[in-house]
Order: structure tokens, then sequence, then C-alpha cells
């Protein structure tokens, strides 16, 4: 719709366009005025000023005003009517479009708040799209907003403000990512964050090794420095080059791409008995290797046994090729997490 209205703007343009310099034109060649008096009647015909005649005119003159009158009513009523109604239309389609956004952002539950979509911010929620997890985005700048609103769920305003937090859903929320390019703003957002939701994951962005403590200290259930992870990747590279390729493409893009899969010990328990890891047997059936696991209370293990017993609420760590993967999801029925 958008797209039919412009035309009708570039078209109702076009024709008002054409109505001047067909007024100048003719004054020049019809009354044989400078093009400076031309110019001055078309302008005081067309707006119908009333101002006088730089001269009297002849009959053709008189004929030629007459005609030039009438089409230049018609043309910029049409001009007008069409630029008022993309007017009123596009903000019509803003509106609509915002209390879409809004309902859905109701509906949202379990979902993860993005603050702020720069660099780090739209990595993650690149990362979030490929696994389909639904997430909501808070930032104030209307011209990023803008661009990928189509694709994106925003939420238009400060993340420090208790108030644009409880739009994109908070409450509701399982994860925060501070994204922000300043630690002092990312710490205001996870203290206020934490406050509105106790239970809220909460993972921040930080640049300075100093701001950590604070952000742990905060309520931040994780703190990521971006550009010290770069910078120990890069130096991997150097170090042991063919093992971080190898680890990169364990972590590939994607929900049908990867090669690592967290799953729950309760997507199992209901169609096999897995008392250990050796009941699960997911190298015989799917293809998988366990890899790690990770116990109720949070504890990672690498390498586990196969004798190891499972405890409910516990998570086990699958490693294999993406079509294995996708075997092992199908048929234990897994989501994706």
């Amino acid at each position: 719709m958008i797209k039919l209205f412009r035309s009708k703007i570039y078209l109702s343009l076009f024709l008002m366009v054409s109505v001047l310099l067909f007024g100048i034109l003719g004054y020049r060649y019809v009354s044989d005025y400078s093009w400076i008096d031309a110019f001055y009647m078309t302008i005081i015909t067309i707006t119908t000023v009333g101002f006088s005649e730089v001269r009297p005119m002849d009959i053709e003159g008189k004929i030629f005003t007459v005609v030039l009158i009438v089409s230049s009513v018609f043309i910029f009523a049409f001009g007008l009517s069409v630029i008022t109604e993309y007017i009123l239309s596009r903000n019509s389609l803003q509106i609509l479009k915002k209390k879409k956004v809004r309902n859905t952002i109701k509906s949202l539950k379990d979902h993860v708040l993005v603050c702020g979509f720069g660099r780090n911010g739209m990595q993650a929620a690149e990362r979030l799209k490929a696994y389909n997890r639904p997430f909501v985005v808070i930032e104030r700048n209307k011209d990023i907003i803008e661009k990928h609103e189509d694709d994106v769920l925003f939420v238009e305003g400060d993340a420090n403000e208790d108030e644009v937090l409880k739009q994109a859903g908070i409450e509701r929320a399982q994860y925060l990512i501070a994204a922000l390019p300043d630690d002092a703003a990312n710490l205001f957002v996870v203290l206020t964050a934490r406050q509105l939701n106790r239970d809220l994951f909460i993972i921040s962005r930080a640049s300075q090794v100093a701001s950590q403590k604070k952000l742990t200290l905060a309520g931040a259930d994780k703190v990521i420095m971006p550009d010290k992870i770069g910078g120990d990747h890069m130096a991997s590279l150097v170090v042991m080059p063919d093992l971080i390729t190898f680890m990169d493409k364990l972590s590939m893009e994607g929900r049908h791409t990867t090669n690592l899969e967290e799953v729950a010990i309760e997507d199992f328990a209901d169609q096999v008995e897995c008392n250990s890891l050796r009941d699960l047997d997911l190298r015989r059936k799917t293809g998988c290797t366990i890899i790690g696991y990770i116990d109720p209370d949070g504890e990672y293990i690498i390498n586990p046994e196969a004798d190891m017993q499972l405890q409910p609420k516990s998570k086990v760590i699958v490693l294999g090729r993406p079509e294995q993967i996708q075997k092992l999801n199908e048929m234990f029925h897994i989501e994706a997490s």
C-alpha cells in the first residue's frame, strides 16, 4: 500500500511540475512575456492569489490563463489529496504496526530481552533467530528501529527505565542480554532488571575488567568481555590453529547446522529407562556422543563415565554431525534449545 501511495505521489509531483512548465512556456510564447514575467504570471495564476497582471492580456492570453487555472486547480487538488492521504495512511499503518508488536510481545513467555542493537546486540539477535528463540530488542535509536523493524520485535526507549522493560515483558522473560556499549549503562540495566524479575538470567557485556565485579554484584549471572574473547581467540589461532578451527566448526550458526546440543534428562525420561549414561545408548541409536554432563547444581563434568548415575534436572552435552543431531531431536522429540 505504501508503494502504491508513493507512485501516486510521484505522479502528482510530475503533473504539478508539468503545469508549472506549461504555464511558463505558455506565457512566454503565447503572450510574449519575459521568462521572469512568465514565471510570475504562472505562480499567481495557479495559486489564485489575485495579484495584478504584468500587463493587459490579449484574447489568446486570456484563453490560455483560463485553461491554466482550470487544469492547475484539478491537478493541485489531486496532488494535495494524495499527499494528505499518504501522510494519514502512513500514520495509521505505523499505529497498527506498533499495536501488533505490543500484542505479540504480550503473548511471549520465557523469551529473551536484548538491550541495545549495536554490533553485539545484533549478533545476539541473529544467533537467537537462527535457533528460533523468541526475543525482544530494546533500542532508542529510531533510525536503527526503522531499518530492522520488519525482522525484529522492537520496543523503543531507554532500557534503564522500568516502564520500557515492562513493555518488553520482563516479568515473563527468561533471559536478558545487556549489550549496550557503555559499562555504566549496562550496570543500571542489570540493577533495574534484577529488581523487576528476581528469576531472570542476566548476561551483560563489559568493556573494562573493573566492570566485571560490579556487574556481578549488581545481579548479572554472566559477564562477557567481547574484546578479551576476540583477542584470546586470535592468539589461540596462532598457538593452536587447527584445534581452534575445529572448535569453531563445532558451534556453527543455525539450528540445523550445529554439532553440539544441550539436552535435559527429562527429555529422555518418558521414552527410555535412563538411570545412567549407558542406558541412554545415544551412540548406537543416533551416532551422537555424550561429551559432558551438568548436574542439578550446575557442576560441569567433561567426558563423564558411562556408568555415571543420572539425576533429575540434570543435562547432557552431546556431540555429533548436523544430521546426527537432527536424528537425536527427531527420535526423542526434542525442541532445539
